[in-house]
């Protein structure tokens, strides 16, 4: 670990757990998790921590909102068993993620422009060239006919029915809401915000009521880039620390 913990000042469990809100127990188990490295014992049982496990406790604390729970864990168990180049991955995974995201981002601002107040009038607009059945659809979009089928139930498409097949057809804007809405699902939003604003777009017909969505999507992810960096530099201190 590159130092004797026993050199070092010692710490109780409650004094790292006061300094960020936690309990005592909290403490304890994030060192059984691995987030922490295994403290030394005293005659008696009782843990011994050290600034080393304060300096773990903070770069985890700070990871976490960038990179989530279950990364930020992966990534200080890592660490703790000398693997640092499996920490730099999951770390890199992390931010290929938010790029990944970003690009989606895009491309729901890139869909919506492609909108046109025509095209956004509801089923009753004509088939259209790009008018497609739902195995078609769901092919096109990556996902399975069942998902189309559970995106009509709650309002967020509306195709309509072959006279003659009983088959869905799903007509171009049709098309576009279900691009939009598998977008914005990528984005983190439910079922349940996505129709709203897709009705209120067709009662619009324009797209107003869609950019405070973007523009909080836009800031999470900010949000989220900020974290990443100021958990870096916690991880940066922590690795610095056990030399």
């Amino acid at each position: 670990m590159g130092r004797n913990l026993q050199s070092s000042r010692r710490l109780r469990p409650i004094d790292l757990a006061r300094r960020h809100g936690l309990s005592a127990q909290a403490v304890r188990n994030y060192e059984e998790a691995g987030i922490l490295p295994a403290a030394e014992r005293t005659p008696h049982g009782h843990r011994v921590y050290t600034p080393l496990h304060a300096g773990a406790l903070r770069a985890f604390l700070a990871l976490v909102p960038g990179h989530g729970h279950g990364r930020a864990t992966e990534i200080m168990r890592a660490v703790n068993r000398g693997a640092a180049t499996e920490a730099f991955r999951l770390i890199d995974e992390s931010h290929a993620q938010l790029l990944d995201d970003r690009r989606t981002l895009r491309a729901v601002e890139d869909a919506l422009r492609d909108l046109e107040p025509a095209s956004t009038s509801g089923p009753g607009a004509g088939p259209g060239p790009r008018a497609a059945f739902i195995g078609e659809l769901a092919g096109r979009l990556g996902l399975r006919p069942a998902t189309l089928r559970k995106w009509e139930h709650a309002g967020v498409v509306r195709p309509r029915r072959d006279p003659r097949t009983g088959y869905r057809v799903y007509a171009e804007a049709d098309v576009r809401d279900a691009r939009l809405a598998h977008q914005l699902r990528r984005g983190g939003y439910l079922l349940r915000q996505i129709a709203p604003l897709l009705d209120r777009v067709r009662a619009a017909g324009g797209l107003d009521p869609l950019q405070s969505a973007l523009h909080d999507w836009h800031g999470r992810l900010s949000t989220r880039g900020r974290s990443m960096l100021t958990g870096a530099a916690e991880l940066d201190a922590y690795l610095r620390e056990r030399g």
